[in-house]
């Protein structure tokens, strides 16, 4: 909007619907004949608008307001309409217009009841795969069931079923002391919060298929090292956070039951048993039959509308309160799009009956605003996603030059996300479910498995090839330059920089099982290494960042150019995609702006092969 045109929203109080505002214009004289002014606020579903009213005339200029009562909404849009000498005009953020539409782009946002925890925006995670990461000194593993414990810390990982057709059993031991033992390396990343994969009893190593909540894994440790973990992180002034698996248990768990592993009468095992009702059934084959989460057997549904279920997670005493006592600041729920909106505001509830500012990130693949979903735009359910969507762009911009696909990302974020979201999205550098960012890009071998080949599930096609698989020296190095390019722009892009443990020493693996390889702590790539602790420390000295506003200046071929901008600074980022020098072109006024970060070899004129530069103004 010109800048003689001012609005100003102010909070007046909260009220049982939401909460109230005082909204205020001013408007110049010189538009001529002023009436009809409105201030409308939109969402996803309604649009309503409120007539202003003329207060006063001062100094030329005409100021209109009125009250206005908000639902809690995580984001509405606004602009306000006025007639000049019987003219329509939009006031919008940029500009005012006489255009006969408006759209989510040109106008101003607004959360009411809805935040995300100040610690958390900006901030660097560092997501831990807990059995790959480090076991503890002198820890001894005593033999379980359908297990096999790794005897050597750098054999690789069992890529496919083992020699008993069963999937994920391989342990190496990585625990919670084992964590708690890195804190100092932690801290030289400038890590502000430690996220870690599932912890509690499970049947795999990767615990996505719990057995019991309400204990930490043996191999994991035990429920006091997880507060021990949580009293030491919050002395280093970090937070830790828990993946939350609450659509679905395992088959061979206390709840289910299936093998009778368990003292306890499963829901497998009987209709009178306790748990029965926490799992949702569906009718097969004309009998009713217990629902699996995408038809694997071993991970029967649980039922979100379950009373039961719903208390013995939700509840006073339930297991997200038995986490929470334990230390925890917030979680990161698996598959959240698959759980329903009331249940992800059931887990609102609990996790702020126990931390007024904990912390919920879901697992959501696309765009959470387009689906149809109120898990966010209600306000009432998570802060903030992981942020696959800008991932998918940006890896196809620097593979591909997909020009249209980041601008359409970005702009879909920064004009249809709530803020507080966009400051906490988890901007990662690669996920357990996802190939190595290293080996994406200086690989060239994805497309024979599909788009991206992210996941690159195992399986009878591909899984011997995934096992042959070897990234040679030369595609290391190209990689590493690309990636260095990925991790500058990320550390710049408004959200958390969440580092999936061993990418910062170079670590490779193509799939969802090599991905997952123990953390090489004999063998690390100390360039890499020192370039992530620069990183971090951007981060954690320009301030500003956590909740500066994006503005994306140029996508082209060469070059991504954006800006951050916060009350006083702002900064000027530029990566670079090629694999030749390209000439810096910086807009006249950062011509005299403060270098705060670089590639090497690149400098305010030129970027190196992949390079970056960052000035601040």
């Amino acid at each position: 909007m010109r800048s003689d045109i001012i609005h100003k929203i102010t909070k007046l109080e909260d009220i049982e619907i939401g909460t109230r505002y005082k909204v205020q214009l001013r408007i110049p004289f010189n538009y001529g004949w002023i009436e009809r002014v409105k201030v409308s606020f939109f969402t996803f579903d309604r649009r309503n608008a409120y007539p202003m009213q003329h207060i006063k005339n001062e100094n030329d200029y005409a100021y209109f307001e009125v009250t206005v009562d908000l639902e809690t909404q995580a984001i509405y849009h606004y602009y306000f309409s006025f007639e000049a000498n019987r003219n329509f005009q939009y006031a919008k953020k940029k500009n005012i217009t006489g255009d006969t539409s408006i759209t989510d782009e040109e106008c101003w946002k607004l959360s009411v009841g809805f935040d995300a925890p100040d610690w958390a925006k900006g901030a660097v995670m560092y997501h831990i795969f807990v059995d790959r990461y480090r076991k503890s000194k002198d820890k001894k593993m005593e033999q379980m069931p359908n297990r096999t414990i790794h005897q050597n810390w750098y054999e690789p990982p069992v890529l496919g079923p083992d020699e008993n057709g069963l999937w994920n059993v391989d342990f190496y031991g990585g625990d919670l002391k084992g964590i708690e033992e890195t804190i100092k390396y932690l801290k030289s990343l400038f890590v502000t919060i430690i996220y870690l994969s599932p912890i509690m009893r499970s049947q795999s190593n990767h615990r996505y298929d719990t057995a019991d909540y309400e204990k930490v894994d043996p191999y994991a440790g035990n429920n006091d090292w997880l507060k021990s973990l949580c009293d030491v992180a919050h002395r280093h002034g970090m937070k830790v956070i828990l993946d939350g698996v609450f659509n679905h248990t395992g088959n061979d768990s206390k709840y289910f039951n299936e093998y009778g592993t368990f003292d306890t009468l499963g829901a497998y095992q009987s209709t009178e048993s306790p748990y029965y009702n926490f799992y949702k059934r569906i009718w097969n084959q004309g009998k009713r039959d217990f629902s699996f989460w995408w038809g694997m057997k071993n991970l029967p549904e649980c039922d979100g509308n379950s009373p039961e279920w719903r208390n013995y997670i939700l509840g006073e005493g339930g297991i997200i309160d038995q986490w929470f006592a334990l230390g925890i600041d917030g979680l990161r729920l698996d598959v959240a799009d698959e759980l329903t909106d009331s249940f992800i505001e059931g887990i609102n509830q609990a996790v702020k009956r126990n931390k007024p500012d904990g912390l919920i990130i879901g697992e959501v693949w696309k765009n959470p605003m387009r689906m149809n979903r109120t898990y966010i735009s209600s306000g009432k359910g998570m802060h903030s996603v992981m942020n696959y969507l800008l991932a998918d762009s940006l890896i196809r911009y620097y593979k591909h030059t997909d020009i249209w696909k980041l601008e359409s990302c970005i702009k879909e974020i920064l004009s249809e996300y709530p803020d507080p979201t966009i400051q906490t999205l988890m901007n990662f550098t690669s996920t357990h479910d996802i190939s190595r960012a290293i080996e994406i890009m200086g690989c060239n071998v994805f497309q024979q498995y599909g788009e991206w080949a992210w996941n690159l599930l195992p399986d009878k096609d591909n899984i011997e090839w995934v096992k042959n698989h070897h990234m040679t020296s030369t595609e290391y190095k190209y990689g590493k330059k690309m990636l260095k390019s990925y991790v500058f722009a990320l550390t710049f892009l408004p959200g958390i920089l969440d580092v999936f443990y061993g990418d910062e020493i170079g670590m490779k693996g193509i799939g969802n099982l090599a991905n997952r390889a123990p953390y090489t702590w004999k063998y690390r790539d100390k360039d890499l290494l020192k370039f992530f602790r620069s990183m971090g420390k951007i981060r954690k000295y320009y301030t500003f960042l956590k909740t500066a506003d994006m503005e994306k200046i140029n996508i082209n071929a060469e070059q991504f150019m954006f800006e951050r901008i916060g009350e006083n600074k702002k900064v000027l980022v530029i990566v670079s995609r090629t694999h030749h020098e390209s000439k810096v072109i910086l807009p006249e006024e950062y011509q005299e702006a403060k270098l705060i970060a670089k590639i090497k070899g690149s400098d305010k004129e030129l970027l190196s092969p992949y390079g970056a530069v960052a000035v601040l103004k």
